[in-house]
């Protein structure tokens, strides 16, 4: 298990190819025409800052765990005090989730620190 309360370092915007994996992710489950306007807004989006456990309730997701070799790979640039990518999330009220339509892995490795860290994201 991971040492506790860690900090946890992000960059300031998402990186670039965070939007495609997003739109990757989205149109599978939404039609493109929204999944446009959504990148569009998130793109323009200021960060928010929410805690890991409260982001994990709001999409009823499971916690990946930290043997996934993506959540590995997090995990170890956390430990080398490397810089995540903010995390993209969607509104979705018709289901009442959020979606996290990029940054799935980074959540659950700054889980698996601090079920209390708080993670800047982008949310429309």
């Amino acid at each position: 298990m991971p040492k506790k309360k860690v900090e946890i370092r992000w960059l300031r915007e998402p990186e670039p190819h965070n939007y495609p994996a997003a739109t990757s992710y989205l149109t599978l489950v939404y039609d493109e025409a929204l999944v446009s306007a959504w990148l569009k807004k998130l793109r323009r989006a200021p960060l928010r800052e929410f805690k890991a456990k409260d982001i994990f309730r709001a999409s009823g997701l499971s916690l990946l765990g930290i043997s996934n070799t993506h959540v590995e790979k997090d995990l170890r640039k956390i430990a080398a005090r490397q810089e995540l990518s903010p995390l993209l999330l969607v509104r979705d009220p018709t289901h009442g989730k959020v979606i996290i339509a990029d940054g799935y892995h980074r959540l659950c490795a700054t889980y698996a620190y601090d079920e209390d860290a708080v993670i800047p994201c982008k949310i429309v």
